[in-house]
């Protein structure tokens, strides 16, 4: 399955909100270097999925604020 998420790093707290059922915006608080952020939204949507952070993974977008994340 592949979701579209719109983040925001270095936020005050991580957080997701599920607008529909493929889109989500996610907030960090991770800043946006080496990967960090990438990282912290991989296992914050994770945790909201209810599903092993190994099965999600960035697959688009890892520079940008738009990604595509893929969940196995």
């Amino acid at each position: 399955m592949r979701i579209f998420v719109t983040t925001k790093p270095k936020a005050k707290e991580d957080l997701v909100e599920q607008i529909d059922p493929t889109h989500f915006k996610v907030s960090v608080k991770a800043p946006p270097v080496d990967g960090k952020a990438n990282d912290a939204v991989e296992r914050v949507v994770a945790e909201f999925l209810e599903v092993s952070p190994s099965q999600v993974r960035v697959v688009f977008g890892h520079t940008s604020k738009k990604k595509v994340i893929e969940v196995l």
